[in-house]
């Protein structure tokens, strides 16, 4: 062993003793809330990612779509054609605000979504819920986050994870999870004029 390798070998060495350290520490268990929010592309594909992580360790899971319409998605397609007996999936909006252009609509759709997402999160069988898009709906007073905050603080169960995505998360919302990420907007192919492309946003 080079004099070189020797000092990497105790450098990770100390490390991983330090790591094992804190690691000890971290014993309990819980069911998460956990926000993905920001103006960066990949708030609800990352939490799909984790909604097939379920999927792939035999854990049922469940989706509502907020705002998003009845548009083909591959993440959709696949577990309606694949997982259905491991992930309940609900498209309950009807299309961006902007292309709906009705709020008693959207209003309604975004609580039936909401009454149908307390129901999943109730249900013992499911161990993570996603709420795509619900902080959309809760910008614009669609749902109200008194309400989403009291029922998650106090309904959720201890051990059921629950994922919320959507840009401008709010400040309550935030205070009381567990997890939560902004996703930084550094580039975007749309302000070159590339469309969304299949694969990639659907």
């Amino acid at each position: 062993m080079t004099e070189d390798t020797e000092r990497h070998a105790l450098k990770m060495a100390k490390k991983k003793a330090a790591r094992d350290k804190i690691m000890s520490t971290k014993t309990d268990q819980k069911g998460l809330i956990i926000v993905h929010t920001g103006k960066g592309k990949g708030k609800s594909t990352a939490a799909f990612g984790m909604i097939f992580r379920h999927i792939a360790h035999g854990m049922k899971s469940a989706v509502v779509q907020f705002i998003k319409g009845g548009m083909s998605t591959g993440e959709r397609d696949l577990i309606l054609e694949r997982f259905s007996d491991m992930c309940e999936f609900h498209t309950m909006g009807e299309g961006f605000t902007w292309e709906t252009q009705d709020k008693t609509r959207d209003t309604e759709m975004a609580q039936a979504a909401w009454e149908k997402a307390k129901d999943l999160i109730r249900d013992p069988a499911n161990s993570m819920v996603l709420l795509d898009e619900i902080n959309i709906a809760i910008r614009y007073d669609y749902v109200k986050i008194d309400e989403v905050v009291e029922f998650l603080s106090t309904e959720k169960p201890h051990m059921t994870h629950v994922v919320l995505t959507g840009r401008n998360a709010h400040e309550d919302l935030i205070e009381i999870a567990d997890l939560v990420t902004e996703m930084e907007l550094l580039k975007h192919p749309f302000r070159s004029g590339i469309k969304a492309q299949i694969g990639v946003e659907y």
